[in-house]
């Protein structure tokens, strides 16, 4: 359930801790100014673009450390992504958009979390201001858990070695997650993006810890899938940061109406049909749902092949068959 409030959003979400059902209400707020605890804070930051594997060893070592009560979960991160801001990279592709990161964040279970607007102000804070007036005087902070490469403050000078000089001044913790933690592999959102971009589902999924999925709007499209038995989904992305895998064909899975679906998916061009914009578009196997301007989220399992241009339609129905023959195989072998 989602709750609208002028400073901040709540999001109710339910965990089974300790084999016992405990409500956690995330709280999210769209500055530091807004956020306000009566407890202390047990915190971490970052962008955490993927909330990969690397990224879930911190924020559990968080909730962790909340669990008695005592004090209050709390994850800040960035939006638009820094890299965007002080590189003007604004061709930059995120893993998630915001609303998946919270989606992926609360499943976690974490109490709160603030996404602040970053811009060229908050970058100049230096690393003793940050320090001072974000987590001392505005989250209480109580510990702060962080990875072994994290830098921060202005330019990015400061290290896990400064943190802990300034966590013995202002009386806070500091926990550093080492790299041999993160299963001695160093996981990274970049390795994430190059994985994909190359088409590499199965090394990508094993980094996140998820199948990468897409979000967006099913659209109508030019109904060509439906003249040779194959009808499609046209997905429609409204981020433009997001990252869309390689061009291709691929097997994938989605949750509608709360059943779980079976398909597979082109990325590309439709050159067969002389079609001049990038495309997704999703066949799902036994489905006959009206599904047009419903949003769906769709889970990438497998790259079946790139893209290709046939020299006529039969010969592309043709290989459409056999893909969803390769696709079908993949599917039980999951099962």
């Amino acid at each position: 359930m989602i709750y609208f409030n002028p400073l901040f959003l709540y999001v109710i979400i339910t965990i089974n801790l300790h084999h016992r059902k405990k409500t956690i209400v995330l709280k999210i707020f769209h500055s530091i100014n807004d956020f306000e605890s009566t407890k202390k804070t047990i915190l971490t930051l970052g962008t955490f673009d993927g909330v990969h594997v690397g990224h879930k060893k911190i924020l559990e070592r968080v909730t962790q450390n909340t669990e008695n009560g005592k004090h209050e979960s709390l994850v800040l991160t960035f939006f638009p992504h820094p890299r965007m801001v002080l590189h003007g990279q604004s061709e930059v592709k995120l893993l998630n958009t915001i609303d998946e990161k919270i989606d992926l964040l609360e499943k976690i279970g974490i109490q709160n979390l603030i996404i602040h607007p970053f811009d060229e102000t908050f970058s100049k804070l230096t690393a003793e201001e940050f320090v001072k007036t974000v987590l001392v005087d505005r989250f209480q902070i109580q510990k702060i858990i962080i990875g072994h490469d994290h830098r921060f403050g202005r330019n990015r000078t400061a290290d896990i070695n400064d943190l802990i000089a300034f966590g013995q001044q202002h009386d806070f913790e500091v926990e550093q997650i080492s790299a041999q933690e993160i299963d001695d592999v160093s996981i990274s959102s970049t390795k994430i993006r190059n994985a994909l971009m190359e088409g590499n589902m199965a090394l990508a999924n094993d980094y996140l810890g998820y199948d990468y999925f897409l979000t967006g709007t099913v659209a109508k499209g030019k109904q060509l899938g439906r003249t040779i038995g194959f009808p499609t989904a046209n997905l429609e992305i409204e981020e433009n940061y997001k990252l869309i895998p390689r061009n291709g064909a691929y097997v994938v899975k989605s949750t509608i109406n709360q059943k779980t679906v079976y398909g597979m998916m082109n990325i590309g061009y439709n050159p067969t049909v002389a079609g001049e914009n990038l495309s997704i578009e999703i066949h799902y196997f036994d489905f006959d749902q009206d599904i047009y301007s419903q949003k769906i989220a769709v889970s990438i399992l497998e790259r079946l092949r790139p893209e290709q241009k046939f020299s006529s339609v039969d010969l592309l129905k043709e290989q459409l068959k056999k893909d969803k023959q390769t696709a079908l195989n993949h599917i039980n072998k999951r099962e």
